[in-house]
């Protein structure tokens, strides 16, 4: 990776390598862009392979974070950051620290809770900064609200594929039963659809036949399955040029972060198998809504509103995409850049006068 080149052509604005010895910690923040407000990204602790991939997924993770938010017409940027470490390895020492870079930023980084860190550990972090939120999970937690907004993301793509808001006798493959896949499972199932679901752990798979009748297959099967709708909600990339040509589904909607491998290559290739791809940044910016109102006060009718707009928000971006003969990512990139284009040159004109 050529680094400065990288950081340039994504458009971040800073990147901060925060590392120290007593005790031992290797994080990185990415704060993409700030025109819409300060930046908000969740703190993600992974065994990255390498220093590369832990930057890589850094950049890429905070990019669609300044998306999420502009799309969602949150007044909030886009930043993420990751620890680099095993979850067995992780410290109270660790995440203190940790905090002090995250303060360090006083205020353009505000960070809460992502794969690996509990809500303990975000209470934690915040003995050493007040830039976190999540610490007192008024609305309980971002998973609910995250899974309504792709449950609704999921009723918009099926409205403008069949024309149609019934969702009774369809088939849903959904991949990781997490917190959010498992709210999904939960709404789906109180719609009369058939689910197929796959995950890591038994346990959870298990637990979804047990509760919604739902058809439990291998992690390797489910992107294969005879299905309507692929609803990926564990970890991202797996949309790519493996697993594409093993797809029947004609909708792929789910809660994961960055889905597609290449967003180029594979949104293209999407597009030349007739699949409705539901950009991730916008149908699952139900934790962003979420963490946004309980910073600034939680107001349950206000947030699930925001999220209500998910569903006329992706009927705009298919509608775009199908009307410019371009893939939903582009049209969905268009969308927010614009919004964020308005913030800057209003900020401009605030300088000016």
């Amino acid at each position: 990776m050529q680094l400065f080149e990288t950081v340039r052509e994504m458009g971040h604005e800073q990147i901060l390598y925060c590392h120290g010895k007593n005790p031992e910690i290797r994080a990185i923040i990415a704060i993409h862009d700030t025109s819409l407000g300060p930046a908000m990204g969740a703190t993600r602790l992974y065994p990255y392979v390498n220093e590369e991939a832990a930057l890589r997924d850094a950049l890429r993770l905070s990019r669609g974070m300044t998306y999420k938010a502009a799309c969602a017409n949150i007044p909030a940027g886009g930043g993420k950051a990751v620890i680099i470490a095993n979850p067995a390895d992780k410290t109270d020492e660790m995440l203190r620290a940790y905090g002090r870079f995250v303060e360090s930023l006083k205020g353009r980084f505000i960070t809460g809770q992502d794969v690996n860190i509990t809500p303990q550990d975000v209470r934690t972090i915040n003995q050493e900064t007040k830039y976190v939120v999540g610490v007192e999970e008024k609305s309980g937690g971002p998973a609910p609200i995250t899974a309504l907004g792709v449950f609704l993301g999921i009723k918009a793509a099926v409205n403008f594929t069949w024309q149609t808001q019934r969702l009774e006798g369809m088939r849903v493959a959904v991949q990781g039963l997490g917190n959010v896949g498992k709210n999904l499972c939960r709404h789906l199932h109180e719609h009369g659809v058939q689910l197929f679901v796959s995950d890591i752990s038994p346990e959870k798979a298990a637990e979804i036949k047990h509760l919604y009748g739902a058809t439990v297959v291998e992690p390797e099967e489910i992107y294969g399955l005879d299905v309507d709708i692929f609803s990926p909600c564990a970890m991202g990339g797996i949309i790519n040029s493996q697993t594409i040509p093993l797809i029947q589904a004609k909708i792929i909607a789910g809660a994961a972060n960055n889905q597609l491998e290449n967003e180029r290559l594979h949104g293209q290739r999407l597009i030349e198998k007739g699949i409705l791809y539901c950009p991730d940044y916008v149908i699952n910016a139900g934790g962003i809504i979420n963490v946004y109102n309980e910073m600034i006060g939680y107001n349950e009718e206000k947030a699930f509103q925001q999220v209500n707009n998910i569903y006329d928000t992706l009927l705009k971006i298919f509608s775009i995409a199908h009307q410019q003969a371009m893939t939903t990512n582009d049209a969905s990139k268009r969308l927010a850049d614009e919004r964020i284009l308005k913030a800057r040159t209003s900020k401009t004109q605030q300088i000016a006068a």
